[in-house]
């Protein structure tokens, strides 16, 4: 879900992330969003303050929010198997091509993740 308002406390430091329905529904959104400090309005009502994002619907659509798969469980569903087992070689050969020369360890430990990951496909084949 993403947030659409932060409010807080008049006498906090801290903004809590919230989405708020058509009925008027109150949802804090978990921690981990990051978006833009741009505000499309601002009030204040007894000693709770509301802000409200400012929508970009080109950078930051409501939709990216939404949904409740990650984007590699995406891919693998709506590619064939065989499609995304090229994806995972791909992934591997790209970081390993590159660890020396761009970020080192991390690289590695990322083609190390795609290749977990693809022994998982492979190992659920009758072989």
């Amino acid at each position: 879900m993403t947030p659409n308002y932060q409010w807080k406390w008049a006498d906090e430091d801290v903004w809590v992330d919230v989405h708020v329905d058509q009925a008027g529904t109150v949802t804090e959104v978990p921690s981990g969003y990051v978006y833009a400090t741009m505000w499309d309005s601002f009030l204040e009502e007894d000693e709770i303050l509301v802000r409200e994002y400012l929508t970009d619907r080109v950078n930051s659509p409501a939709h990216y929010g939404q949904g409740s798969i990650e984007c590699i469980e995406y891919i693998e569903d709506f590619l064939t198997k065989e499609e995304f087992i090229g994806y995972l070689r791909g992934n591997i050969a790209k970081y390993l091509h590159r660890w020396r020369y761009k970020n080192g360890l991390e690289d590695l430990k990322k083609s190390e993740w795609y290749l977990k990951r693809l022994i998982e496909v492979v190992s659920n084949d009758d072989l």
